[in-house]
């Protein structure tokens, strides 16, 4: 297989792992608030949130990560002189790390879920979720930028982006409690 293939491959399979990591926490968020539901609608919604989590972790998330990982790694090792050296891959690969305990983060709590262990809020799970979003957004531009990347620029950027996430959170949450009122 051809270097382009191969890193055509590991894109595909970050997009998919990236869906999966994002919608997870959504389907945990809805999952977390069935919780203060009436007991049947409680019990109904429960049980198919607990299905569509368990086939979006195991037959997209999980093999989307093993995938991007495998892809990953094997572009690596086609090319370890320049990637294992250069600073940007570095630094990606620590978001990398932070990813994958993300990961198996949410995997803990899909398993806390089935034993009806609810120890997270629905607005916790909400800024939960940007986490995934900022490495993204870390990685997008630690990749497309490499080494011309200003950091001092990119690490304002980044904490801009976090801080522009919360602030938009916080707008969401007093507009959804304005109109359930």
């Amino acid at each position: 297989m051809d270097f382009s293939t191969i890193k055509a491959l590991h894109i595909i399979f970050v997009v998919s792992w990236f869906a999966g990591l994002f919608y997870i926490v959504r389907l945990f968020v809805y999952h977390t608030e069935a919780q203060d539901k009436e007991e049947t609608e409680k019990r109904i919604l429960s049980k198919q949130f607990e299905l569509m989590e368990s086939r979006l972790w195991w037959i997209i998330t999980t093999p989307a990560m093993v995938l991007a990982i495998v892809f990953g790694t094997w572009m690596v090792v086609l090319n370890w002189e320049y990637y294992l050296y250069a600073p940007w891959m570095q630094l990606k690969l620590a978001f990398i790390g932070v990813l994958l305990i993300y990961h198996f983060t949410c995997q803990k709590i899909l398993f806390d879920f089935k034993k009806g262990k609810f120890n997270w809020k629905s607005n916790g799970l909400r800024l939960w979720n940007e986490l995934a979003t900022l490495c993204l957004v870390a990685i997008v531009f630690l990749v497309v930028l490499k080494d011309g990347l200003n950091w001092i620029k990119g690490t304002v950027g980044f904490f801009g982006v976090a801080i522009g996430l919360m602030i938009l959170i916080k707008i969401y949450k007093r507009i959804r409690s304005r109109s359930a009122s």
